[in-house]
């Protein structure tokens, strides 16, 4: 009797005649397997593979991967001079500049030039700039005079060197990293700029000029100050001790141009059905939250969308420093104040917020939230504001909602997440993720609503996706924008204006 319970067979049946597990099966390659049963029958149970072939179901990549240590190689042995470099016509007409304005500054009264335009000051100062030239005897032809005269007109009344890069429609990121080094974005790509300053001084004369505009400041004690131009563009300034390479300023520059979700459809940012469901989206109050990273295109998104709005809706914008330019007739811009000196009179965005419900605003929009005034706006959207909507940082839809769970749960209010998570399901209808590629087109990559609860964890559903499939040869990225086929939980909003059967099309 076996330990099982079985008895054993005769003698003669023993383990050459039942059939046996786990006998080890001779492999090839070795020098046993030579004289295996394997190798008699002409049979290998693994091939040898061919030393040039690829694995089964890999792309042959060889070449592909020499072309890329070879890049490898040339970038780390590549030297960047990392300054700003002028030469030519430019460097001739600054240094002409140099010795001309303070002669300039000598014959000229600073108040009675500041209340002239730049045309009527640069009429006034032609004949002195020419006698300015007679004494320094230097001849200048046509263009260099005039080329003189904007170069100083814009270091009086202008700010100075900026104003070039500011005047050009094609930079869309100003970086001015210290006196020496300013970097520009065309078309998605950073290239060093041919511009310089004097000095440290020149450049932060120039950075207080930007915030002096605005009513704010900026020097050792409040060495970060947030500002805009005249045009809306965004102005970021961090000076010294703060910024160890000197005054450092960034500029998002705002486009002249309204963006339109049409408009982003033509640039590839989306597809034909994703852009008709944001324009029905933004037609129907659904409360939405734009996510991305920085410069991915958040607040362009969020211009875009503003186009959809009732012109009948009062519209309120909250903001720390305001560059949303809605494309309507009833919105009021409203702006964060910091606190002075004393550290006093600082107005937050979520001060705004209480103050905009007694308002009578049929839509709140923030353009960023970064912290506790998440709860203030959900609770916005909770109490008859559909149709707000706000921006913030994140890198993929679900982190979005993990991120505006922590910003409530950075301020003071005592609530269970488990609270916090069902407002934020009853109150966000879409999520639209954005993002910069690094070939430097900015898609829209994630369409995402949010259903409801499930147990404690917030449930969303796709409707549009980007799916990444291949790289050109000048280094674009190829995708496809794709639907997920799936009805959208959202259609009975849709369906209260009149839209379901067009919301329904482009999400199937």
């Amino acid at each position: 009797m076996s330990a099982f319970g079985r008895k054993n067979g005769p003698a003669g049946m023993g383990a050459a005649a039942r059939p046996q597990f786990g006998i080890a099966r001779p492999m090839s390659g070795g020098a046993s397997a030579e004289k295996g049963p394997l190798r008699e029958k002409g049979g290998e149970q693994f091939p040898p593979l061919p030393q040039d072939a690829p694995p089964p179901g890999a792309p042959a990549q060889a070449p592909q991967n020499s072309d890329a240590m070879s890049r490898l190689d040339e970038r780390m042995n590549t030297v960047h001079s990392g300054e700003s470099e002028v030469g030519g016509f430019e460097a001739s007409v600054h240094k002409i500049k140099e010795q001309v304005l303070p002669r300039l500054l000598e014959r000229v009264d600073p108040e009675a030039a500041s209340t002239l335009t730049k045309d009527e000051l640069s009429e006034e100062f032609r004949p002195i700039i020419m006698e300015v030239l007679a004494d320094l005897k230097v001849t200048l032809n046509r263009r260099e005079q005039f080329a003189l005269e904007k170069v100083l007109v814009d270091e009086l009344l202008g700010f100075g060197p900026l104003e070039e890069l500011l005047n050009d429609p094609d930079v869309t990121d100003i970086m001015v990293n210290g006196p020496d080094q300013t970097y520009i974005e065309k078309k998605g790509k950073l290239t060093i700029a041919p511009i310089r300053f004097r000095d440290e001084t020149h450049l932060f004369q120039i950075a207080q000029r930007i915030v002096n505009q605005v009513g704010r400041r900026v020097d050792q004690t409040t060495p970060l100050a947030d500002a805009r131009l005249k045009d809306g563009s965004r102005v970021n300034v961090i000076v010294p001790p703060l910024s160890l390479k000197g005054t450092a300023i960034s500029i998002r520059k705002f486009s002249e141009k309204p963006i339109t979700l049409d408009m982003l459809q033509g640039f590839g940012s989306m597809s034909e059905k994703m852009c008709t469901a944001l324009k029905i989206a933004g037609a129907c109050r659904m409360n939405i939250v734009i996510s991305g990273g920085t410069g991915s295109g958040k607040t362009t998104m969020l211009n875009a969308l503003s186009k959809m709005i009732d012109p009948g809706e009062r519209v309120l914008t909250i903001e720390d420093a305001a560059e949303l330019r809605l494309q309507q007739p009833h919105w009021l811009p409203l702006e964060t104040r910091p606190p002075n000196l004393e550290g006093q009179g600082a107005i937050t965005i979520g001060d705004l917020v209480k103050n905009a419900l007694r308002m009578r605003p049929d839509r709140i929009i923030l353009g960023e939230i970064r912290g506790a005034e998440c709860f203030d706006l959900l609770a916005a959207m909770n109490t008859g504001h559909d149709g707000s909507m706000c921006t913030l940082h994140a890198n993929s839809p679900r982190e979005c909602l993990g991120r505006m769970e922590n910003m409530i749960l950075m301020g003071d209010i005592k609530i269970p997440k488990e609270a916090i998570s069902r407002q934020i399901a009853e109150s966000v209808d879409l999520i639209v993720q954005v993002k910069r590629l690094r070939d430097g087109s900015r898609r829209t990559t994630n369409i995402t609503e949010v259903i409801g609860m499930e147990g404690d964890v917030i449930v969303t559903q796709e409707l549009f996706k980007f799916e990444y499939l291949d790289e050109t040869d000048d280094g674009k990225i190829i995708g496809e924008f794709r639907s997920s086929g799936l009805r959208p939980y959202t259609l009975e909003k849709a369906r209260q204006f009149g839209f379901d059967q067009a919301y329904l099309e482009a999400c199937l």
